[in-house]
């Protein structure tokens, strides 16, 4: 179940096929869902709800073709690794990650296995993997570990184009967003404009923000379905989170031919979508974005010879050019947050702490209040 599927709209743009990130050609996610146990917590064994969920960006070879890339930091109680390099050399290099807070080493050090692996004969291979995390730990055992190297593989292995499955899958499986369950959603959008038509796609790990701050569409859904109708999660520490902490990871692809300085621009348009949805970038949140874009393939890797291949042909819209790729940014990503939502099922974690489902009814009757639900 997604958005649109309740009759939920958002903005005026026009989603691709798939209204998924892997609408941009070549795209591909894969995830691996890790759910065992219940009960009550006990380090090491459980229960586990948690995940890998990885972003594969082009059709290629990604560990030595890069790709034009930037990325914005909204609040940095967070972590994405690799962004130094991004930010000094423009260059997204190799498979992207996304898991839980404390499995971002571990995955890191898969995804530069996966790079070794690629080029067995390469001898000396050098790499700086991409990998973001939001906190689970309170549905999951976060502190046991159990995301392990052969669950990234097995990511990578299922990584796909095509329709995403979003919800409390891959590295979103204990997320929770604004105190419902919260995880992985997608969307996409079509730009017609700017020389295009261009694809523009966004993937979030949602696990952020207050119910009273909940807006779809602008409605205020968070109001009308309060803590008395449907519990939080936080319980009796819901006290200290209504300032909207958590975290977001967002990703987004397009084809659209841009510079690194360009895809930085689009990074930080995501924050506006955030804030559409509720999203206050509090100082317990990481709001951690990356823009890639695959319109200047071909790109040497950082360590070539330049003496073999000194200089590169590129293509790029001019910045006035960049507006219609911005509002693309900020529906998908508001669109790709509900998406999170609608898709989510409720999901009972250590210590039978649950978060509820955002429920669908309720939410259409919201809507349908304001005069924003279609048919």
């Amino acid at each position: 179940m997604r958005a649109r599927d309740l009759g939920i709209r958002i903005g005026r743009g026009t989603p691709g096929p798939n209204n998924a990130i892997t609408d941009v050609p070549g795209v591909r996610v894969g995830h691996v869902t890790l759910i065992e146990g219940d009960g009550p917590l006990v380090v090491g064994q459980g229960p586990v709800r948690t995940g890998v969920t990885v972003v594969v960006p082009h059709d290629g070879d990604p560990w030595t073709e890069p790709l034009f890339g930037g990325c914005h930091t909204l609040n940095g109680n967070g972590d994405m690794t690799g962004l130094e390099w991004v930010r000094d050399s423009g260059l997204v290099v190799g498979v992207i990650g996304i898991t839980n807070t404390h499995s971002v080493g571990v995955v890191r050090d898969a995804l530069i296995g996966q790079a070794v692996g690629h080029r067995p004969h390469a001898g000396e291979v050098w790499t700086l993997p991409i990998v973001g995390e939001t906190f689970d730990g309170m549905l999951n055992d976060q502190n046991g570990f159990h995301v392990r190297r052969e669950h990234v593989d097995a990511a990578v292995a299922a990584a796909a184009s095509g329709p995403v499955a979003e919800g409390g899958v891959g590295g979103g499986t204990g997320s929770i967003c604004h105190e419902f369950k919260g995880g992985i959603g997608t969307a996409s959008r079509v730009v017609a404009a700017a020389g295009g038509p261009w694809t523009l796609g966004v993937l979030v790990q949602a696990n952020f923000g207050s119910r009273p701050l909940l807006r779809i569409d602008g409605v205020p859904v968070g109001e009308t379905i309060p803590i008395d109708a449907v519990p939080s999660p936080y319980g009796a520490r819901r006290a200290a989170r209504l300032a909207g902490g958590g975290s977001i990871i967002a990703i987004v692809a397009t084809d659209a031919p841009l510079l690194p300085s360009q895809c930085a621009r689009l990074a930080q348009r995501v924050g506006l979508g955030v804030a559409r949805t509720g999203g206050i970038a509090s100082t317990t949140s990481g709001d951690l974005f990356l823009a890639f874009s695959t319109g200047n393939r071909g790109l040497p890797p950082p360590e070539a010879n330049p003496d073999s291949r000194p200089i590169v042909d590129l293509r790029a819209l001019v910045d006035a050019a960049l507006d219609p790729l911005f509002l693309a940014t900020i529906e998908a990503t508001e669109e790709a947050i509900v998406n999170a939502m609608v898709a989510a099922s409720t999901m009972v974690g250590r210590d039978g702490i649950t978060a509820h489902a955002l429920p669908h009814d309720r939410l259409r009757d919201a809507l349908a209040r304001h005069g924003r639900l279609h048919a």
